[in-house]
Parts: C-alpha cells; structure tokens; sequence
C-alpha cells in the first residue's frame, strides 16, 4: 500500500489496481516505470506547453538555485529573476502597464483574483459590492473562493456553503448574467470570473459572440471582468500570449499559471490592470495577502527560459497549427457510435464527448493499451491538450488511439 493520497482519486480503486507510474518523458510523449512510451495527449494536466525534457529549464532552474532559491517577496524583498520576470509578463500583457502578482498556482491566482476584487470595491468606497460570479460548467482551482465559483456541484459537496456571496449562471447566455444583475443590482456584485474556454467541466468553447458581449456587459454595470486564463494563458488559445489578446477582452483581472513554467515548477500570476491597481500604489495602503513562494526565484528562472524557447520556437504559431489540425483530424470520430460530439477549432484544445459519460474513466485505461496517455474531464469529455510540439503526424497517432480504444 502506497503512502500517497492521489487527488482527484477513488483511492479504494487506486489501492487495488495500483498507480499508472510516469518515470520520464521527452516531446510529447511520457514513458511508465517499465519504459513503455505513450503519446501525453493532454501535456499532463494542460501545462507541458513546450514538451518534456526540456534541459534548457532544468539548468536555468539549477543556476538559479546555486545562487539563491527564494527570498520572500514580502514588503520591498524581491529576486532579480522575480523582478526581471513580471517586468517579462507586463510587457505581453493584453492590458498595457499590468502590474503582476505571483502566485504558486492558478487555484492560488484565483483566490487572489477574488479577494482583489472585493478589496478594490472596498478601497472605492463601495463595500457592499462583494458577489463574485462564476459559470456553469467552469472550473477555478480547489481553494475556497475557486471551488465556490465553480459551476462543478460535485465538487462542493460536504463542504456546505463556503462563500456566501458567490453565484452560479448558466455558461453559454450573456443574457443570464443581466438576469442576475435584475435580480441582486449591479452594486452588490464584485467581479464576474470567465474561462476563455471552460476547460476541466468539459472543454466548451464559447459561443460565437460571447465573450464580447459578456465584457460589455461587465462594463456597462460596473462589474470587474476576471479572465481565468490558467489553461488558455501562455499560448494555447493559439496565435497569442492570452486569449484576452485574441479576442480583445481587455481583463481588469487575469488569473494564470500552467503555461507560465511548462509545469516544471509551480507558479502562478495574477495580472492586474493599472486602474485595479492604482488604489494601492499612491501609498499608505496595505494589501495583506501573499503567499510564501509566490515569485519563487528558481520558478521564475524556470518561468523566463520556458517563454524564451516558446519564442524563439515560434511555439505560439505552433498552437495555431494545433488549432487546426486537431480539428480536421478528429472531426471523423464524430460519427462514431460511441462519440457524442468532437469540439474543437479555437486553440490547442478538443474535446470526444462520449455518449455514455459513464465510459470515461474506463476509456482512459484502454487508451494506455493503445500507446495514448489520456483523462477524461466534465461529464464523460475525454480531454485533449496536447503539448505544442506534437507534430500533425503524433495528432494522426492520437486519433488512432482514440480510434482503437473505442473499438
């Protein structure tokens, strides 16, 4: 028996059939204890964005850390790696003159996000504008306020209420949010949270339209509009840094994390516009929130040699050919009795939605009989986020996968 509690996990399953051990990976394939290759269709969990093995970001970390780990970021502490980095991120940032804060992961971002929101309000004079408001179906990280947000029922049970001024609206009708506006009054609501694209509830690309028209409606109401860009930041919406970029949303507030590093350190950030900021840096005013290793130097050394490969590889075009390629690809699968639908065509991102949502667990299993390293996401979506150096080939692989296992 394993001393580790997986999360995410039917342990008792677990304890029984053992762990799918991942020893090593290189590009954008992982290979088990034994050595077996399978084809990381997902980039671990959305984040390998520049592959596997990549040595460039395990010296930089290591230079890093020969010189010093961390030092809080606390009062007026700071890294010159931390310092170079945010000055780094403000410079891509869809918002000009963003102020970064950073965190140890996108659950951490979004916390922060919504703590943010409500303190800007309060700042304003406008305290009683505290309901933070989240979609069906969206996912926002596993801290209270993310788990609150969340459209995902099944992960707030047993935990009762644990944020009275959070709300859920349906994902897919702007109009929803205006309902809810009727409804509380535009001065009690803090800031709306939206997915780009809702990624671990199930891969739902947003309508045409939406997003314009939810941010306008935030503005015309006052409401601060929050991009949770954890999944879709760094590249994967396809074409550009950020999905803000791509589609013109202009965030008050952007919460990332994953794509920052590649997954090889843990790092979060929260991007900050110059108006949610400026209350706080005309000085007196103390914002008491931090984290311990947020702006963790050796991460951000690793964070800075990710972008640079990301860059210099042309990686973001690269996702842009993913966008497409996934989408002409697996589009067939479609008809296959088995399949509900296939979403695809905005980002490196696709979802299989399987009739039975009840074959999703199971499905990854076989799946790794078939060389492909998978997982299945909302209700019986099998999540594909592939690494943006799988070639078009490695996508006819995926399918093939797909295609085997589904029998």
């Amino acid at each position: 028996m394993s001393a580790l509690w997986h999360g995410f996990a039917d342990m008792g399953a677990v304890e029984r059939d053992g762990a799918f051990v991942v020893a090593r990976g290189e590009g954008a394939y992982i290979y088990d204890a034994a050595g077996t290759r399978y084809l990381d269709v997902t980039a671990g969990l959305w984040f390998t964005n520049v592959g596997h093995g990549r040595a460039e970001i395990a010296d930089a970390v290591a230079a890093q850390l020969r010189t010093i780990a961390h030092y809080s970021n606390f009062g007026d502490f700071v890294e010159p790696a931390t310092a170079e980095l945010a000055e780094r991120l403000s410079s891509i940032a869809p918002v000009a003159g963003s102020k970064v804060f950073f965190t140890s992961g996108g659950s951490d971002s979004v916390d922060t996000a919504a703590k943010l929101a409500r303190r800007y309000w309060h700042e304003l004079g406008r305290p009683d504008k505290k309901i933070v408001v989240g979609r069906k179906m969206a996912y926002h990280g596993m801290h209270v306020a993310g788990t609150a947000l969340a459209g995902i029922p099944v992960n707030r049970e047993g935990y009762g209420e644990l944020i009275a001024d959070a709300r859920t609206i349906e994902w897919d009708d702007p109009k929803a949010l205006l309902a809810l506006i009727e409804e509380v009054g535009a001065e009690r609501i803090a800031a709306f949270f939206c997915e780009p694209i809702i990624g671990a509830g199930g891969i739902y690309l947003p309508p045409q339209g939406y997003l314009a028209e939810i941010r306008q409606i935030c503005r015309d109401h006052e409401i601060l509009f929050v991009a949770d860009e954890v999944v879709t930041g760094f590249g994967r919406i396809g074409g550009s840094w950020f999905a803000s970029t791509r589609f013109g949303l202009e965030p008050d507030l952007m919460t990332t994390a994953k794509g920052l590093t590649s997954g090889y350190v843990p790092m979060g950030a929260v991007f900050i516009a110059p108006h949610i900021a400026e209350p706080f840096f005309g000085g007196g005013v103390w914002w008491r929130h931090g984290y311990t290793y947020g702006g963790h130097a050796g991460a951000a050394a690793a964070a800075m040699a990710n972008l640079d490969i990301v860059e210099r590889e042309g990686l973001l075009d690269e996702a842009k050919r993913l966008e497409t390629s996934l989408h002409e690809q697996l589009a067939p699968l479609a008809d296959h009795p088995r399949v509900a639908e296939v979403r695809s065509g905005i980002g490196a991102v696709a979802a299989i939605q399987l009739v039975d949502p009840s074959e999703g667990l199971p499905l990854v299993k076989t799946l790794r009989a078939h060389g492909v390293s998978g997982r299945a996401a909302g209700q019986g979506a099998m999540q594909i986020s592939p690494s943006f150096v799988m070639t078009d080939e490695q996508v006819g692989e995926l399918v093939e996968g797909f295609t085997r296992a589904l029998g």
